[in-house]
Parts: C-alpha cells; sequence; structure tokens
C-alpha cells in the first residue's frame, strides 16, 4: 500500500516513539504540540522531542540496526509543530494517533482538535494505556472512525500493538487502521473494549506474583528473575501462553491449578472455567487433537520439530546451550 500520512497528537515520548517507528519504516510523520505554549517554550519542546528521537536513532546505529547515512536521514521525515498549526498539519492525515497525558481533560482537548482539524476519511488511534474506546468514543463527533492503539514500550521496538475497536468503530476502520500499523513494521492484535487490555492485564499478574516471591521469602528478587527470563521467558517467546497450554496438556493446568488453589487457598490459583470445561470435553491439547486450538489436520512431528529448533535459538542466543560431553 502507499505510505499512508501519519500524524500524532502529542509530542512526548509516546509521540517520539510512534515517530520512530514511523520513519524507521520510511514514512514520514508530524508531531504536533497540543500544549499551549509561548513561541520560546514551544522552541524548548520542540528540540527536546527531536533530541530524544534523534538520541534512540543514535543508539540504533551503534548497535548496527542502519549505517550512517540512513539513520542520519531519518530525523528529517519527524516535523514538530505547535497547536497553532494543527489545521495544516493535520488536514491530509489519514492516521492521528493520540498520544496526550492520561487525563481525562487533556484526551477530550485532543479529540476535538482532531475533530476541528482533520478530513472527514481521517482516523483516530488514542495509545491510552488505561482508558476504553467504549469511554473515549463519546468525545469525538466521528466514533466509527475512532479506535485505540495500545503501543507497548520501547514503542520504536516492541512490535506489538494493541487495538481495541469501540462499538461504533466501522469495520473498515479497523482494518485500515490494521494495514496501516503493518506496514511500519508492527503487529496489531485485536481485543474488546476490557481493562488492561491483554498484554498488561497478563503482566499485572505475573509482576505481582514475582513480588510476592520476595515478599513471602520464597526467592530473592535476582533468581526470581532469573527464573523469570531463563524459564518463563524462554519458552514464551516460543510458545503462546495458551499454546504452551496445549503442548504441555490442559490437564496438566488443570490439576496444577487445583493443587495452587487448596495450598495457598487463593482464588487467584484456581483454573478458569474455560479450562475446566476443555478437561471435561477432553480438549486438552496436542495428545487429544484439539485444546485452544485444533490440530487434527497438523504435522505434529513437523511443528514440533519447527517450535524446538527456535526455542533452541532462544538457549543458544542466551548462551546456555552446550554440545553434548563424550
Amino acid at each position: 500500500m502507499a505510505l499512508a500520512r501519519m500524524a500524532c497528537l502529542g509530542a512526548g515520548r509516546m509521540g517520539r516513539g510512534i515517530a520512530h517507528s514511523a520513519i524507521w519504516s520510511g514514512h514520514e510523520i508530524v508531531l504536533v504540540d497540543v500544549k499551549q505554549r509561548t513561541p520560546e517554550e514551544f522552541s524548548i519542546a520542540k528540540e527536546a522531542a527531536l533530541d530524544e528521537i534523534s538520541g534512540s536513532i543514535a543508539m540504533m546505529m551503534e548497535l548496527g540496526r542502519y549505517d550512517q547515512a540512513t539513520g542520519s536521514a531519518l530525523i528529517d521525515r519527524v516535523k514538530v509543530v505547535p497547536r497553532t498549526e494543527a489545521v495544516s498539519a493535520l488536514t491530509d492525515a489519514e492516521l492521528v494517533f493520540e498520544a496526550v497525558p492520561e487525563r481525562l481533560d487533556a484526551k477530550k482537548d485532543a479529540f476535538a482538535l482532531f475533530d476541528e482539524c482533520t478530513s472527514d476519511t481521517a482516523i483516530l488511534a488514542s495509545t491510552t494505556s488505561t482508558m476504553l474506546s467504549t469511554e473515549l468514543s463519546e468525545f469525538t463527533k466521528a466514533p466509527e472512525r475512532f479506535l485505540n492503539a495500545h503501543w507497548l514500550n520501547p514503542a520504536f521496538l516492541v512490535p506489538l500493538v494493541e487495538v481495541s475497536p469501540s462499538d461504533k468503530t466501522s469495520d473498515e476502520t479497523l482494518e485500515k487502521t490494521k494495514a496501516m500499523l503493518e506496514a511500519i513494521g508492527k503487529l496489531p492484535v485485536v481485543c474488546k473494549a476490557s481493562p488492561g487490555y491483554m498484554v498488561p492485564r497478563i503482566q499485572a499478574l505475573a509482576m505481582n506474583e514475582a513480588a510476592r516471591l520476595v515478599e513471602e521469602g520464597v526467592a530473592s528478587a535476582e533468581d526470581v528473575d532469573k527464573a523469570v527470563k531463563y524459564g518463563f521467558g524462554l519458552r514464551f517467546a516460543v510458545l503462546g501462553l495458551l499454546e504452551f497450554i496445549d503442548w504441555g496438556g490442559g490437564d496438566i493446568l488443570y490439576y496444577a491449578s487445583d493443587y495452587m488453589s487448596k495450598a495457598f487457598k487463593e482464588d487467584r490459583f484456581a483454573a478458569p472455567n474455560i479450562v475446566q470445561e476443555n478437561m471435561k470435553s477432553n480438549r486438552i491439547g496436542l495428545k487429544s487433537g484439539s485444546g485452544f486450538f485444533d490440530y487434527d489436520n497438523v504435522d505434529l512431528d513437523a511443528y514440533r520439530k519447527k517450535r524446538l529448533e527456535a526455542f533452541l535459538k532462544m538457549v543458544d542466543d542466551a548462551g546456555f546451550a552446550q554440545p553434548p560431553k563424550l
């Protein structure tokens, strides 16, 4: 597809990360500093934004991601303008990200600016990490062209973007947004408007449980993080959580959950209904032919080999793989 014309309402940390992602993939982008500032204040804010983007570009150059000529040219694709130039900056924008602070008054103001300055085909994508699309859709005159696009930090590196439409978001808006995100090297996943989306909801539970291990004296912070990085992390970088359940067997999770919930007398370890229903229906994964996924037409030997190959690479990269000793 042709390069989409992108803009961002907000020139803070998230806006700068989005800008780096856009220019890295060949796009140009304009950041609109939505705060009311004097010319002198804007000049300082603009310099700070460009300096941070330039710094992240320089780091990628040091890491060998691209050469000197390419890296030096990237910053020329970013334009930072004051609020007074919002109309000219946003008139032709196809996809406008909203990346202002997580305050309702700031969101309402940014949405009103979008309604005032953009065309009747532009898409507005909030990057909020806390508010829901169903709540925010009320603040634009074009709810059918609005959704959430939750980026994960660092925004210019993490490929995943959680896209959350509201009930009023059109199918066309959703598909266009996904296509434009893919065009800048992102991997969009779609979820309903729900507190915590997907990744923050899962990681909040994991982080709190890790903190409890230290709080309870079960292990040191250093050993907990080693366990996460080299046990939890390596496996789930290859197998998704639900795929991992199927790989080992949903019955293992079912019985482990039963034991843990009784041992701790805590409902947080109890298996959810879907795991219990899968157990009753013998949908426990690879060994039964179905679980969260269907394996009826899957070459299981080839599938296992592919996953183990990827896992071995992860172990190699972590510096742990050793040749067998004879």
